[in-house]
């Protein structure tokens, strides 16, 4: 890894779990990690319900877009951590990868997508504890 890891989350659409994840990762790490979202069968728009989840908790990810997953941004990545997106993510030698089983947001309402914005925070509390030991910028 160079001194800024990047961190590449995969799911189907794009549109929930990974932006999720990617707007928490950018809003607890600053500049101090790269991150990436994409997914094997982007959606048009992101989830409504993700947005507004991550909206209460202050975190805005309304100027994100569902992107399709490019090899070279898998293999550009340090870190990929898919969620739900099968055999349609590149395994690369050397990549740190980890696997998140998580509910899918698609078609429900914030009540539903509340416990996994909170679950994919202590997931990446934990990621970044390792990515970045207490004491490094």
């Amino acid at each position: 890894m160079s001194d800024k890891p990047s961190v590449l989350f995969v799911c189907v659409h794009n549109a929930g779990r990974s932006q999720m994840a990617a707007g928490w990762l950018r809003h607890l790490a600053g500049d101090s990690v790269e991150v990436r979202s994409a997914g094997s069968a982007p959606a048009e728009t992101i989830n409504p319900a993700a947005v507004e989840a991550m909206s209460e908790v202050g975190i805005d990810i309304t100027d994100q877009t569902p992107k399709l997953l490019a090899y070279e941004t898998a293999q550009d990545s340090d870190v990929i951590i898919t969620m739900g997106c099968g055999d349609a993510c590149p395994v690369f030698p050397g990549k740190r990868y980890e696997d998140w089983e998580l509910a899918d947001p698609a078609g429900k309402g914030v009540d539903a997508v509340r416990p996994i914005r909170d679950e994919i925070k202590t997931r990446i509390e934990a990621l970044l504890a390792d990515l970045i030991p207490a004491g490094k910028p």
